[in-house]
């Protein structure tokens, strides 16, 4: 029988190594949610990334979908989950805009999440019945100053970002516009092509058949440069109001208390996936651009947004849907 000191002594001598030492990420498998139903921009999104991922970093990634409260049950599912980097979020704008349109705020983001990832961005565009007078951003300017709240436009929904892009365009521009919501992008395109109501805001996505269909004129896109989609069409800072920006954007989250070693490989390993031409032509697809930033960047774009929602929310009365 071995005494019990030698005993403890070769005990002591065993080296404990910690199971997150001893296995490198990624040792298993890497979810990422998503707030949309499939078959989405996110959704698309999320899958190409994590296609290009998957054979990168040498494990399979999932991406579960999560819809409903406006992401909020997808974002706190991303917050509740094991802070080790195999979780993730694929997010858009409703992140920064929700801890403003949902009392009590549902989450706070720069306290409950870490940014990994921006994505890309997809602008947002003002469209009219192609036959309607606005044909131009400039005439719909004039026109509302003539008849102050007269004018409708259509989004897919109160809270939308379409709906914040414009409410923010509408204060840069000092008019007052009507709005409309929809459930959804779909109702609110159809009514405004059938003449119901004369102005749409949406993705640049979801209006490009009906444009080039001739049922559809686009008045300005509210991103910082022209979209690829529709060369022709001026930006909202082209046509007289400089620095305005309203697009779209995606990023990847993760828990707040992800290791900052776990949130670099991952960060590096997406823009790697985003120097693909596979992920440049999906994002392409669906309206967007590739948009490559630090961690930092999309943390510092995160707060800036999150800023300018809380005030326009305040300011708008905005509810959600």
């Amino acid at each position: 029988m071995i005494p019990f000191r030698l005993l403890l002594c070769l005990c002591l001598a065993i080296p404990v190594v910690p199971a997150a030492v001893a296995q490198p990420f990624p040792s298993k498998p890497i979810k990422v949610i998503v707030g949309y139903p499939p078959g989405g921009a996110v959704d698309i999104i999320a899958r190409a990334v994590g296609q290009k991922l998957s054979t990168s970093l040498g494990q399979a990634v999932v991406v579960e979908n999560k819809p409903g409260a406006g992401t909020n049950i997808a974002v706190r599912a991303v917050i509740d989950s094991a802070p080790d980097g195999y979780t993730l979020m694929l997010a858009a704008n409703a992140l920064a805009a929700n801890m403003a349109l949902y009392q009590p705020a549902p989450f706070d983001v720069e306290r409950d999440l870490a940014p990994v990832s921006l994505v890309g961005r997809v602008p947002v565009v003002i469209a009219a019945n192609a036959a309607s007078d606005l044909s131009t951003l400039g005439k719909l300017v004039d026109a509302a100053k003539t008849r102050p709240g007269s004018i409708n436009y259509a989004t897919p929904g109160n809270g939308s970002t379409p709906h914040l892009a414009v409410e923010l365009f509408a204060r840069a521009a000092g008019i007052s516009l009507s709005h409309v919501p929809y459930k959804g992008g779909a109702p609110a395109i159809i009514d405004v092509i059938g003449g119901q109501l004369p102005l749409v805001a949406i993705n640049a996505l979801e209006v490009l058949p009906h444009v080039k269909s001739g049922k559809l004129r686009v008045l300005a896109v509210m991103s910082p440069n022209r979209s690829s989609m529709l060369p022709d069409t001026p930006t909202i800072a082209e046509s007289g109001y400089p620095g305005f920006e309203a697009a779209v954007w995606y990023g990847f989250v993760a828990p707040a208390a992800t290791p900052k070693p776990v949130i670099a490989k991952l960060h590096a390993e997406i823009q790697k996936a985003l120097a693909s031409s596979e992920v440049k032509e999906r994002m392409s697809n669906v309206g967007g651009e590739v948009t490559p930033a630090t961690s930092e960047q999309f943390g510092a774009l995160i707060q800036s947004e999150r800023a300018r929602y809380e005030k326009l929310v305040r300011e708008a009365k905005i509810k959600p849907d």
